[in-house]
């Protein structure tokens, strides 16, 4: 079963979950992704779906597998996140199939714009950045993890482990061995730290902008762990944007500042809020490492830039910044002297 051959689809969708035909109107795969199959299934009567199947082989450059079974943790975590967040952030879970390893949510409605091609156009509003700031707070601060069954899925960090642990960090470690220690140390004390619901994927990618208000997607490393994370693995984009395009390299930063600041500010009386910060910073420097030599680099950054993030991570990671203020500012200080 292929979800993006049209005439298995058709087919899938009469016989297994009731659609006739001559209710699809169109069909259109979705780029993007790299784990999954996506699919644009447009109806006549009713909101359009967006249908994913899991991959058990990535597509990327290495081998990187990760078991199809994940696709049901992104249905659990649409169900966790949804009374977390503001109405319209996550969107409607439609049906689950277990045995071919597929879900189908509402489509965000037309016209809506990626968050990340918009960014990478330079095109920076202060309001999202805030939305994104404030979403990742109310899902963090608003989870309670005593109250989440003891054996509920969140509570298994097997995709967190291969999607993110080994593919980001030890994979790093491998390319650079002069920062293994930091980053086995960082592994250890995260798996340590179970605290909230984490997304693991929290990034400009997985965000739609409707209507002027961010719509949150691809949930499948979510899991219970350490919220850290998530602030590294965000903020990295906007740092890695500062390197990417140095014309806009003060809107990045100013938007960094900003996201960071929502965020702290926004958590501030949660009983973990108060040791965050240090593991945000040895995150973020993972994270921004992982995303030049990992093996999902961001496809936009040219060799050079690579180069750069690589070194000002690695004398970043010998004495890192104490706080994620002093950690943006080193790193933009480190671009602009290497123009």
């Amino acid at each position: 079963m292929d979800i993006e051959n049209t005439e298995h689809l058709l087919d899938y969708l009469e016989k297994q979950q009731g659609i006739p035909g001559e209710d699809v109107t169109g069909i259109q795969v979705l780029a993007g992704g790299v784990s999954n199959r996506t699919v644009l299934v447009q109806r006549k009567e009713g909101p359009d779906w967006v249908l994913k199947q899991a991959l058990e082989k990535l597509r990327v450059a290495d081998d990187w597998f990760s078991d199809p079974e994940r696709i049901h943790r992104e249905a659990e975590g649409m169900r966790v996140l949804k009374p977390l967040t503001e109405e319209g952030a996550i969107v409607q879970l439609v049906f689950e199939d277990l045995r071919h390893h597929i879900i189908a949510m509402e489509a965000v409605p037309e016209p809506h714009v990626n968050w990340k091609l918009d960014l990478l156009k330079g095109r920076i509003q202060s309001s999202l950045v805030i939305q994104f700031g404030s979403c990742l707070a109310r899902i963090h601060r608003n989870f309670d993890a005593k109250k989440y069954p003891a054996d509920g899925s969140l509570r298994d960090q097997q995709f967190f482990e291969s999607l993110r642990v080994e593919p980001y960090y030890l994979r790093s470690a491998e390319q650079v061995p002069e920062v293994k220690g930091f980053i086995e140390e960082l592994v250890e004390t995260t798996r340590a730290r179970v605290i909230t619901v984490v997304h693991g994927d929290y990034s400009p990618k997985n965000i739609l902008v409707y209507n002027e208000q961010i719509v949150l997607l691809d949930h499948e490393v979510i899991h219970i762990g350490d919220p850290a994370f998530d602030v590294g693995f965000s903020l990295t984009h906007f740092l890695s944007k500062a390197n990417h395009l140095p014309e806009h390299r003060s809107l990045f930063n100013s938007a960094a500042l900003l996201y960071w600041a929502t965020y702290e500010s926004s958590v501030e009386g949660a009983s973990w809020a108060s040791t965050l910060e240090p593991f945000v910073v040895s995150h973020t420097l993972a994270c921004m490492l992982a995303r030049v030599e990992g093996r999902s680099p961001l496809e936009y950054l040219a060799s050079e830039a690579k180069q750069r993030q690589k070194q000002w991570c690695v004398q970043s990671m010998k004495r890192p910044p104490l706080t994620v203020n002093a950690l943006i500012k080193s790193y933009i200080e480190y671009l602009n002297e290497c123009l």
